[in-house]
């Protein structure tokens, strides 16, 4: 879970990614990892408030209810990049999730996502505090049946990898259960 330091004692990773299908666990285990990490957790809700979708409001509440009292709770929204400047070093922000800050800037066109990408890029890298980053997983087998669906789809995809390649740890849950991946898997070649 945690790397070694210099001095050969446990840290905490600067990022770790925790991706999966949905109602797999990922964010059960993010809180999980975050509870371990013996920092002071601040979670960055990425997601919009929604308050007219019951359902939406009762997969709020259930995250509400697992977290424990002492936990910050800020709803950054699509501003996470600014959020992520505003932690400390004894802290350990959990965001969740990837897939909403992608939902939130879906109508940008390419030039100005790619901006917010490498925004977020190098606040992540800034960012002086660790970092556990909930990820879906989306377009397993099911391609999307609306430009916005793909759209959707390949933006999550990229980022994913993109910020994998600077991730210490990486986690696919699915079904209940947390794959180490870094330490089971290979490295897929990048295109040529």
């Amino acid at each position: 879970m945690a790397a070694e330091s210099h001095s050969g004692e446990p840290r905490q990773p600067h990022l770790t990614l925790v991706s999966g299908p949905s109602r797999g666990g990922k964010s059960r285990w993010a809180e999980h990892l975050a509870a371990q990490s013996g920092l002071a957790v601040v979670y960055l809700a990425t997601g919009p408030s929604l308050p007219d979708d019951p359902s939406w409001q009762a997969r709020l509440q259930r995250h509400r209810q697992r977290r424990p009292p002492q936990w910050g709770c800020h709803e950054v929204g699509g501003e996470l990049a600014a959020a992520l400047a505003d932690l400390e070093p004894a802290q350990l922000a959990l965001v969740d999730s990837l897939g909403t800050w992608v939902a939130a800037h879906l109508d940008l066109e390419p030039e100005a996502w790619a901006f917010r990408c490498n925004a977020l890029i190098t606040a992540i890298r800034r960012c002086r505090a660790p970092l556990v980053v909930v990820c879906e997983e989306t377009g397993w087998g099911v391609v999307p049946a609306t430009a916005v669906g793909s759209r959707f789809r390949d933006r999550l995809g990229t980022m994913q990898q993109q910020l994998q390649d600077q991730s210490e740890a990486v986690w696919l849950v699915l079904q209940g259960r947390a794959i180490d991946l870094l330490a089971l898997g290979q490295p897929v070649p990048p295109d040529h």
